[in-house]
């Protein structure tokens, strides 16, 4: 992939990680942490950088603070690698405005999942999607959250999409691989549509069967572990495959299982990448950061994994 080009890769491959976002308060950017962030992650080689998706917290997140963020990332950035920005809002004008500052700002693409809320059929998606793209100044990335918006972009819907210029690939990120397959084969007459892994634990699996990459929450930790993955399983060095995948499944259990609720991925990441000594880890409203307790589990348990010192 080149480097130092504002064009978007097509198809879009590689490791594109979801990047938490550095608070020192509900409206307040933890500036000194997002930098050391951004040169710990592109330290460890991955192929692109997604802000303002679920693991940036970006729902819970004022516009003032959203459009800093996309200034201050874009910027340090610098065209190292692509910048891809989320832009999914329940309002179809503020999708376009968060675009647009993205744009100006330097970024590559933007990322939409369904506008949550009212439950959109499949038809008005895809219209949806018709009167979005003529209003968007930079190509589009699909997001299947399902579990998070309860609405689904159905294959189908998926493939008539494709055809809209400017929609240039998907994050599917409900987990079903029946759905990943099925896109897999409606897709593979689209060379340049990129098929991205939201699950990290799934993500050899996928690249294994067809994906492109994987747009992975534990790259905030350990970038470099999940560049290997990608690389041995689009190389189809499967004892490398297996031996990675433990890791990342460690990972995943250490890290994110601790905690009583479904917010515990990313108190956990957060939490860690504080002990790390990389950034804050405050958490936007409803959440909370981990207590003492917790904390002094995730801390035995990077350092158990080897991940407690910066690469």
């Amino acid at each position: 992939m080149e480097s130092n080009s504002n064009v978007l890769p097509r198809p879009l491959r590689g490791i594109i990680p979801p990047m938490v976002t550095p608070l020192l308060d509900r409206d307040t950017l933890d500036v000194a942490g997002l930098e050391r962030l951004i040169e710990h992650i592109l330290a460890g080689g991955v192929h692109g950088l997604f802000i303002l998706g679920t693991t940036g917290e970006a729902p819970s997140l004022s516009q003032h603070l959203r459009c800093e963020l996309i200034e201050r990332v874009c910027e340090q950035v610098k065209g190292r690698v692509p910048v891809l920005v989320g832009i999914t809002d329940t309002c179809f004008v503020e999708s376009v405005n968060i675009a647009c500052k993205a744009k100006d700002a330097g970024a590559q693409a933007v990322v939409l999942a369904p506008p949550y809320y009212f439950p959109a059929g499949q038809g008005e998606l895809l219209e949806y999607l018709e009167h979005l793209m003529p209003e968007l100044p930079l190509p589009l990335v699909l997001y299947n959250m399902p579990s998070y918006t309860k609405l689904v972009f159905e294959p189908e819907t998926v493939k008539a999409a494709a055809a809209i210029t400017g929609i240039v690939g998907i994050k599917e990120s409900s987990g079903d691989m029946v759905y990943f397959r099925k896109l897999l084969s409606l897709l593979k007459k689209l060379p340049d549509f990129s098929l991205l892994m939201g699950h990290e634990e799934l993500l050899a699996e996928a690249v294994l069967e067809g994906a492109h990459g994987g747009v992975c929450g534990g790259a905030n930790l350990v970038p470099r572990l999940y560049v290997d993955l990608y690389k041995a399983a689009f190389s189809k060095d499967f004892p490398t495959v297996e031996t990675l995948q433990k890791k990342v499944m460690q990972i995943s259990k250490a890290i994110y299982g601790v905690g009583r609720y479904e917010s515990s991925y990313l108190k956990g990441l957060k939490c860690a990448l504080s002990c790390m000594g990389i950034c804050n880890d405050f958490l936007a409203e409803p959440f909370h950061r981990f207590r003492r307790t917790e904390r002094n589990v995730i801390r035995r348990h990077i350092e158990e994994l080897g991940i407690m010192h910066k690469e």
